[in-house]
């Protein structure tokens, strides 16, 4: 115990000496920072800060909602479990913007949600994390797109046939994966 309190107190890894913004938008900020390591040798890190989000797992009677989208920088369309975030309000409540995603992507309404995890998708490069949560006792409600999401659709799959879809290839965001593998090892689906 006393080493792991001596151990915090020592210099940390990597000092950050300074820090610049090279672009910004509304989704991201991209900055430079420029470091010293412990060994007193000098570099550089970039860093995309970006809001942390969620990503919502609707199952209902052993089935998965899934939702598809066509995703700009690989230029496919791909699978996945409905995710997002707020960026107008990056501190909202996890469970309302897990609630309010799964609604407006999906147009259902979770009567129980339940936070099951929170990972980092690349956090050897940008800040974001995000929670998983387990959407049940699922039931009707208003889809409500946002503009960037017009081709955005939505399909119900049986629960082995999305773990085909991920064996096979056909579902390649790592987010999803991640999130199914963390609910099998709970064993929650």
């Amino acid at each position: 115990m006393a080493s792991d309190a001596l151990q915090d107190l020592e210099e940390p890894d990597i000092t950050t000496l300074g820090s610049r913004i090279v672009y910004e938008n509304k989704w991201m900020k991209v900055r430079e920072d420029r470091i010293r390591r412990k060994d007193g040798s000098l570099g550089i890190y970039g860093v995309v800060d970006k809001s942390d989000f969620v990503i919502i797992v609707p199952i209902q009677d052993g089935i998965v909602h899934l939702v598809q989208q066509y995703r700009y920088p690989i230029g496919q369309r791909q699978w996945e479990f409905p995710q997002g975030s707020w960026e107008e309000q990056p501190d909202a409540d996890p469970r309302d913007l897990a609630r309010g995603e799964l609604e407006e992507e999906t147009g259902l309404l979770a009567g129980d949600i339940q936070e099951v995890g929170q990972l980092y998708p690349l956090y050897g490069t940008v800040t974001q994390s995000y929670r998983i949560f387990l959407a049940t006792d699922l039931k009707p409600g208003r889809r409500r797109l946002e503009h960037e999401e017009q081709d955005l659709v939505t399909k119900a799959f049986p629960l082995s046939e999305v773990e085909t879809m991920i064996l096979n290839g056909t579902i390649r965001d790592a987010g999803t994966v991640a999130s199914f593998g963390m609910l099998r090892l709970k064993k929650l689906i």
